[in-house]
């Protein structure tokens, strides 16, 4: 118990936000709105008529390398929904994260004082041996560990799936031929 409070006590907050500064969420907006604008419309993506089985390994191996290449905004568009899905469905694990993130906000925004309050004044080493004692049982309680083999699971199948029944376009055999 004495090295996660001494490992605690070495963290660097600072790092932490440091990284969430305005530069940084602009740049990372920049990305996230380029892959945005590269999503396929849902009937280019959903259309059936260029599902198959394919016919070989060779074939499935072709498929799921140019699949996952050219819907890959659309793949991420579902792990994010799977994501959203997996959260809401998990309240008990949303509450956790939420309580943390909060938690080491409130005690980063102290910079570093201690926190008085009428029971007595509280270290910032001692609000993170707080936070750690309350989220570390209810994280196990809210089994984080299941929900993500869940989450890489159903993500992997449909994904998958889709890359191996979706048929190249047909522009894309002429260019491999000549």
């Amino acid at each position: 118990m004495s090295n996660i409070l001494t490992t605690l006590q070495n963290i660097n907050i600072n790092s932490i936000t440091d990284n969430l500064s305005i530069e940084n969420i602009k740049e990372n907006f920049g990305v996230i709105q380029s892959k945005i604008s590269s999503l396929r419309p849902p009937q280019e993506f959903f259309d059936v008529r260029h599902f198959s089985k394919p016919s070989n390994f060779t074939e499935l191996q072709q498929r799921v390398t140019y699949n996952l290449n050219y819907y890959q905004s659309n793949y991420v568009a579902i792990v994010l929904s799977l994501s959203l899905y997996a959260l809401i469905t998990n309240l008990l694990l949303l509450f956790v994260i939420a309580l943390v993130g909060g938690g080491v906000l409130a005690i980063s925004k102290l910079g570093g004082e201690d926190l008085v309050t009428p029971m007595g004044r509280f270290s910032s080493s001692q609000l993170y041996t707080g936070l750690l004692i309350v989220a570390l049982p209810l994280a196990f309680i809210a089994s984080p560990i299941s929900t993500m083999m869940w989450l890489i699971g159903s993500s992997c199948v449909s994904i998958l799936s889709h890359a191996s029944f979706m048929e190249k376009p047909i522009e894309t055999v002429f260019e491999e031929t000549v």
